[in-house]
């Protein structure tokens, strides 16, 4: 029976973490599984989350853990889960260790996996100086010199929501950009400048640029670097669960968390676009109130 618990969540970074504290003050016996590598562990400095403007991410999924697993019903295993199969009466999940178990609910809170461009430097300067939110860092560089890796359509909106916070933005395409002529004149109005140049590396120092180098010999010298870059699901078994992704690859969920499998519940970075702490934190709560709602119908 230790292997049995009411919910299993998948994945325990603030939304799984959030959802298992909403499950542990519902007296609900709750296994969150999770291999300790969120996708912002190397950010230095979380912003926009209430109470912890400012802090490490890294401490604050400690203060995190330790609050949450004050909650005698609530565990959590050291694993990564690689299958996941319905069950008579639920689900079983099994870790890359061979471990399995069974739980009545299932809540995904994975994340996702950025895919980073094949650029010397990127990774390096992931969640340092290269950024995918102005909500979450936008305010820390502020009117400094400022670069996007991105191109088209995408691109230029993103740009629109940067000039909110500095005026002087480059859009690196990294070759031929996609623009409209009417994009382009827009951008050309509001003196955002577009540059083609195919890039060799970002020279850096501890994650922050110093140098955008081309192939072509030339250097751009910036502070900052907002890239929008392609993702894929952490837990990659949409096919044998059945649940469904949408057209932007996010899980597909309705107004109360739920995916189109009784019982399959999902919350975080791997549902929405809107990507921060504070989100993940408040879905959490959210999706851990709708299961316990859930198994208590079904135990009423």
């Amino acid at each position: 029976m230790e292997n049995n618990f009411d919910v299993i969540i998948v994945g325990g970074s603030y939304a799984g973490l959030s959802a298992g504290m909403s499950l542990g003050r519902s007296l609900r016996n709750a296994l969150i599984i999770d291999n300790g590598k969120p996708c912002n562990r190397q950010t230095p400095h979380s912003h926009n989350f209430l109470t912890h403007d400012g802090e490490s991410p890294n401490r604050i999924n400690t203060i995190a853990k330790e609050q949450v697993l004050k909650y005698e019903t609530v565990k959590l295993h050291d694993g990564t889960v690689v299958k996941t199969n319905k069950i008579s009466g639920g689900f079983e999940v099994e870790t890359d260790s061979g471990e399995k178990f069974n739980a009545k609910k299932l809540i995904i809170a994975t994340g996702v996996k950025d895919m980073h461009p094949d650029i010397p430097g990127f990774t390096d300067c992931w969640g340092i100086s290269v950024l995918h939110c102005p909500y979450c860092h936008g305010y820390e560089v502020k009117n400094e010199k400022t670069g996007i890796l991105a191109n088209g359509d995408i691109a230029y909106e993103f740009s629109k929501m940067i000039i909110n916070w500095t005026k002087e933005i480059t859009l690196f395409t990294n070759g031929k950009s996609t623009f409209t002529k009417e994009q382009i004149g827009k951008l050309d109005q509001h003196q955002i400048h577009i540059n083609e140049d195919e890039i060799e590396k970002i020279e850096h120092e501890n994650g922050n640029i110093r140098t955008i180098v081309f192939k072509n010999g030339k250097e751009f010298s910036l502070k900052v670097l907002y890239a929008k870059i392609p993702f894929e699901q952490n837990l990659k078994d949409a096919e044998d669960l059945g649940y469904e992704l949408t057209e932007q690859g996010f899980i597909k969920i309705d107004l109360f968390q739920k995916t189109n499998v009784y019982g399959v519940y999902a919350c975080g970075d791997n549902v929405t676009m809107m990507r921060s702490v504070a989100n993940a934190v408040s879905q959490g709560n959210f999706t851990g109130a709708m299961v316990n709602k859930e198994l208590v119908d079904a135990d009423f």
